[in-house]
């Protein structure tokens, strides 16, 4: 082992492979664990078109991830609000507020989605699903940066097996489905443009993890990583993909393209496997999102008190976000409210996020001097 950013002993698994296993849990959430964000962005490119997307966003997400870690590394930010103080300044808030009601929107959804996953399969009242995920959240978070990447790799080896089984089982029950299908090709328009926009939605998942990035030794590692991370994150989505070929073009208008291709596999226990995956997905994507706001407010906390953050304070903060997301969120009518300006939202974070990255960030790396003498933080929360 080597000594991280923090003087801590990292392993290789940290240095290289957690990043890219917690960038795939930011970003898969319930669309991409379902198979509805793929047949929307990605099947009406046909088999060929759909694959040539995926793999462009794939690559993109490399270019930024491997970009926003070597930035990280550079400026010692392992955090998102200290990230953007060195990216943009006094021009950090603009990334905060759009984040905050990004994980507003998100977690309203997944907490709708756990809710819809214990009552499909379990029997119980949506209620109780929705409060299930709320608490494994809080639990993870409460624990700090340990407790997160535990998850974030155990979940992540359940994540892969499971659907490594999916691809297989479905080889087995219609392979010659899908290979009929990828032999007569189809319409490929549009793939470049699917692909980007996906990417473009999903890519905010970089600075999401910034707090694995203490791992880092060098730059070499933050860059190897972030290179790494494209593949991890796209690799079940390109399964997932192949399995959805054989039912194509119909399945593109299933709300659910996974339960329409489990229910035609005639497995129930696999089926039921398969839901504690997405709810597994939406766990560790959830814990993602609440866990850099946990990791905001300790980096302020760190230098304020000069101490870290207590496990009681990270359970509360964690416990009055998840409530007022999940829960007071949709009652008032906020998810309905945030939703209509999504994409408002994600040019917002394209806007703030990716092209400075590309520029100020680049430009930034490419100077020696320039992280020498950084901007004090400022004085606000």
């Amino acid at each position: 082992m080597v000594t991280g950013a923090d003087g801590a002993q990292s392993s290789w698994f940290q240095r290289f492979l957690l990043p890219g296993f917690a960038f795939k849990a930011v970003v898969i959430g319930g669309g991409y664990a379902t198979g509805r964000e793929l047949a929307e962005f990605f099947l009406p490119s046909g088999p060929w078109g759909g694959l040539a997307g995926m793999v462009l966003a794939m690559l993109a997400w490399s270019v930024i991830c491997a970009l926003t870690f070597a930035f990280a590394h550079a400026a010692r930010a392992y955090d998102y609000r200290t990230f953007f103080e060195r990216l943009l300044g006094p021009a950090w808030i603009v990334f905060e507020i759009a984040y905050v009601l990004f994980v507003i929107l998100i977690l309203s959804v997944f907490g709708a989605a756990a809710g819809a996953i214990g009552t499909a399969t379990l029997g119980l009242p949506t209620l109780a699903g929705t409060l299930g995920l709320a608490a494994a959240i809080a639990l993870f978070v409460t624990f700090g940066n340990a407790s997160v990447e535990r998850l974030f790799k155990y979940v992540s080896f359940l994540l892969y097996g499971v659907y490594v089984l999916f691809v297989l089982l479905s080889l087995g029950s219609f392979g010659d489905r899908i290979g009929a299908h990828f032999a007569a090709g189809g319409p490929s328009d549009g793939w470049a443009l699917g692909g980007l926009t996906y990417a473009s939605y999903n890519v905010v998942g970089a600075v999401v993890i910034l707090p694995v990035m203490r791992h880092m030794t060098c730059r070499r590692d933050a860059v190897i990583a972030g290179l790494v991370a494209g593949p991890l994150a796209m690799l079940p989505a390109l399964l997932f993909f192949t399995c959805m070929i054989a039912f194509y073009p119909g399945i593109a208008s299933e709300t659910l393209p996974s339960d329409f291709i489990l229910q035609r596999l005639h497995l129930p226990a696999f089926h039921l496997l398969f839901q504690a995956m997405i709810f597994a997905a939406l766990l560790e994507s959830g814990t993602g999102s609440v866990h850099a706001i946990n990791e905001r407010i300790a980096a302020v906390w760190r230098k304020r008190r000069g101490v870290d953050l207590p496990y009681r304070a990270r359970a509360g903060f964690a416990a009055a976000l998840l409530s007022g997301c999940i829960f007071v969120a949709d009652r008032f009518g906020l998810v309905a409210l945030i939703g209509s300006g999504y994409r408002l939202l994600a040019y917002t974070i394209l806007a703030v996020y990716v092209v400075p990255l590309l520029t100020i960030g680049a430009a930034k790396l490419l100077k020696p001097t320039a992280f020498i003498h950084r901007p004090a933080t400022s004085k606000g929360a």
